[in-house]
């Protein structure tokens, strides 16, 4: 097969601003692979997580570092890669697996011809409505983004990033200038980034609660998961993890201090990763969520095809951009709807 690395760069309408700083634009990279006249595509989208990071440069090494070595094979001898990746020793960024996954998804599917929803027997209308995020900002200023969302389409769940360097209070003004104007009926997250201690996250936890919140997103920084457990214990809220969560090996190791977690398909390592996980979790008892980094269409149509088994969705990034190339699922009703086109189902703007 042939891969082609095409890195891109995205803007986004506004920026995003979370407990570790602010994001403004991204370079992510557009992997396309063909074989036997069919082409797939997947994205790699670089990320931090706090102490973790995988940045463009060392994607795009990485990619070029091992196209030759996938260039004898076909997208359906999975095991055989796996096996051949293995035995090279490279130990490759997890954006890497993921856009290399999708792209096999992609191919997979235009070749017999289903989207993939439909070739894993999913039902795309069970699909729980996106979030979309309102970053730490002034309390004039989150009520103005949230103004824009409405402008965009009828929010129904609203994630709202707190964990703010000027500490709780900033939080709590925050959080309450937005809460009068939020529409009746919308759901509200908070997602603090580990951006709290254990003292500060057990005291938003009941704020929170007496406010309506739903649920709290990885309150305490990764690397605390051992003050999960006492945080657990005295929060009113169900409690999700992200930064403290990669791959299904984390799960059973969190499963009694925690209620859910958030699978990103770059931290996880694709679509197949992310689907042991959302199993594993299962197993575990606890509930999904599905979310993204500066994510493109391309990736977020890709993590939507997984949408009908979660239970939350936040997939907004590709809604914040000014000049996303790519085309997929579509925005309806707070719904990320996918198509019947096979693979992904998506396309490039210019064709």
């Amino acid at each position: 097969m042939q891969i082609r690395i095409t890195p891109f760069t995205v803007h986004k309408r506004f920026a995003l601003n979370i407990s570790r700083g602010s994001h403004t634009k991204n370079t992510n990279i557009w992997v396309s692979l063909e074989h036997d006249g069919i082409t797939g595509w997947g994205e790699a989208t670089p990320f931090s997580t706090g102490g973790k990071s995988q940045k463009t440069g060392e994607i795009i090494a990485a990619l070029e570092e091992i196209v030759p070595i996938l260039q004898p094979f076909n997208p359906l001898e999975r095991q055989k890669i796996r096996v051949t990746l293995a035995k090279s020793g490279l130990s490759l960024p997890s954006a890497v697996q993921a856009a290399l996954d999708m792209a096999f998804y992609d191919w997979l599917g235009k070749s017999v011809g289903c989207p993939l929803w439909q070739l894993w027997g999913l039902d795309r209308q069970h699909m729980p409505a996106t979030s979309v995020t309102v970053g730490i900002s002034s309390p004039e200023a989150a009520q103005e983004r949230l103004r824009h969302w409405l402008e965009l389409t009828s929010v129904q769940c609203l994630k709202v990033k707190l964990g703010s360097p000027e500490g709780i209070d900033a939080d709590r003004a925050m959080l309450n200038a937005l809460l009068k104007v939020v529409p009746e009926g919308c759901k509200v997250y908070v997602d603090a980034n580990g951006g709290w201690n254990l003292r500060e996250a057990i005291t938003m936890a009941q704020t929170l609660k007496e406010w309506g919140i739903e649920y709290i997103e990885q309150p305490l920084p990764p690397g605390q998961e051992q003050d999960l457990a006492q945080l657990y214990e005295k929060s009113p809220l169900p409690i999700f993890v992200d930064e403290s969560c990669y791959t299904r090996l984390d799960i059973p190791l969190l499963a009694d201090r925690i209620h859910g977690i958030n699978i990103k398909l770059m931290k996880a390592g694709g679509l197949s990763e992310a689907m042991a996980m959302i199993h594993t979790a299962r197993a575990c008892g606890l509930q999904v969520m599905l979310g993204c980094y500066s994510d493109s269409s391309l990736s977020n149509t890709a993590a939507a095809h997984l949408g009908p088994l979660v239970d939350y969705l936040d997939l907004d990034s590709h809604l914040n951009l000014i000049d996303d190339p790519f085309m997929g699922a579509t925005l309806e009703n707070s719904r990320l709807m996918l198509n019947t086109q096979p693979g992904l189902g998506v396309i490039r703007h210019d064709g």
